[in-house]
């Protein structure tokens, strides 16, 4: 992989950070898929208790706000993996390493 891996948390003052590596396998990028897969698996299941409280009349605007600022960060987050799994496509098909057509799919990025 040539380029810059987005990761799936920010730096200091909430600025992004990326890793240089060639090594998909790398700890440090095997930490960031774990990342990143955390972070999905807490949107979805955010996703599904927000539709279970916006079925509750009695929720009341505290409880809303609070939802409202936890599904931004899940979408917050949801749209750096996408941002940095759309990355590293593009990183494999311009070097010709992958062709996505599902002829080598264990040289597919994860």
């Amino acid at each position: 992989m040539n380029g810059l891996r987005l990761l799936p948390w920010s730096g200091p003052e909430g600025k992004p950070c990326y890793l240089s590596t060639d090594d998909d396998n790398s700890r440090l990028s095997r930490k960031a898929d774990q990342v990143e897969t955390l972070q999905l698996g807490m949107g979805a299941q955010l996703l599904q208790h927000s539709q279970a409280l916006l079925t509750n009349d009695k929720v009341g605007v505290v409880e809303l706000r609070f939802l409202a600022c936890r599904l931004t960060e899940a979408l917050r987050d949801a749209l750096r993996v996408a941002e940095s799994r759309g990355g590293r496509l593009l990183s494999y098909v311009e070097d010709g390493t992958d062709e996505l057509d599902g002829d080598h799919p264990d040289r597919r990025p994860g």
